[in-house]
């Protein structure tokens, strides 16, 4: 079922300085006030204190008569008035969060729909990551509504990390990323070895082989290596992993060696494409119980 390859440190070669790494510095955290968003803003917040970064407080107000604009931009109307003093009140408890000291926080409440108002505000602030507490959608509900962070995961351009549990400390010691390890991926890529890098974590890259899609190990081997040998990455391990198909092989194999993150590459399908080819992306922010990470081709 597995296959596994160990190389620590990466003796790289080709490396090319022109790939452009990643850095988080501007990190965007919705919240409805859940605890699935408290979650996600720990974790936003352990992430801006290790890289120097601020936190944008996002709060979406779907009220009728919607407008564009943040608050004080004459939606005074009483019952609005009333819901927005409310979530002012609940964004100032917040901001009191041992979590968030000696952070840089700004507060942002938007009168629009959730998930147009958090495509708008990150393109406006020019966000590196989103952060997003889920717990996950199932059967009807998943096929005909979906959820926010699904959303959010099929059309942003810049990553998104899916939180799904409380945790004291975002450890991650094990990040997987699945891939076919084609060319188009190498971009994104990028941004995940600058990820690892950062919280200098052991980056396991696997290729999941499925009936329908199957490769010999000699020629997963090669692929793989090609496709790493221009990316200087700090702690590596590669696998080959068999499973009935990918998402069940992601899941699986990240359980099977206990990691800490997954992460995969999205292509943000939208409408009839969507529909009926899916998005393993989505599936895994739906379906895993352990962190996820998208990054947009």
């Amino acid at each position: 079922m597995l296959y596994q390859k160990k190389i620590i440190p990466l003796l790289f070669k080709n490396y090319n300085p022109k790939i452009t790494f990643y850095i988080m510095k501007k990190i965007l955290v919705p919240t409805d006030f859940s605890d699935h968003a408290g979650y996600a803003l720990k974790v936003a917040a352990q992430i801006a204190k290790k890289n120097g970064g601020e936190i944008f407080l996002l709060h979406m107000l779907e009220l009728p008569h919607q407008g564009s604009d943040a608050v004080g931009s004459g939606h005074d109307l009483p019952e609005i008035m009333l819901f927005k003093n409310a979530a002012i009140n609940k964004l100032e408890d917040l901001m009191d969060d041992d979590c968030l000291a000696d952070l840089k926080v700004s507060e942002i409440i938007q009168f629009e729909l959730a998930f147009d108002g958090i495509m708008n505000i990150s393109k406006k602030n020019d966000v590196d990551l989103i952060v997003m507490g889920s717990h996950g959608a199932s059967g009807f509900k998943e096929m005909f509504i979906g959820s926010n962070a699904e959303k959010v995961v099929r059309n942003s351009d810049i990553p998104v990390l899916i939180i799904k549990k409380e945790a004291d400390e975002f450890d991650v010691n094990k990040f997987v990323f699945a891939s076919d390890f084609s060319d188009e991926i190498k971009k994104p890529f990028a941004k995940v070895v600058d990820f690892a890098n950062k919280f200098d974590t052991e980056l396991h890259l696997v290729m999941i082989n499925t009936p329908s899609s199957f490769k010999p190990t000699h020629v997963a081997e090669v692929i793989m290596n090609d496709f790493t040998s221009n990316f200087k990455i700090n702690k590596l391990t590669t696998h080959i992993y068999n499973d009935v198909n990918v998402e069940s092989g992601v899941l699986n194999f990240a359980n099977h060696i206990d990691a800490d993150l997954i992460g995969m590459s999205t292509h943000g399908r939208k409408g009839l494409s969507h529909f009926f080819n899916g998005s393993i992306s989505e599936d895994l922010v739906n379906h895993a119980k352990k962190p996820v990470v998208t990054f947009k081709i």
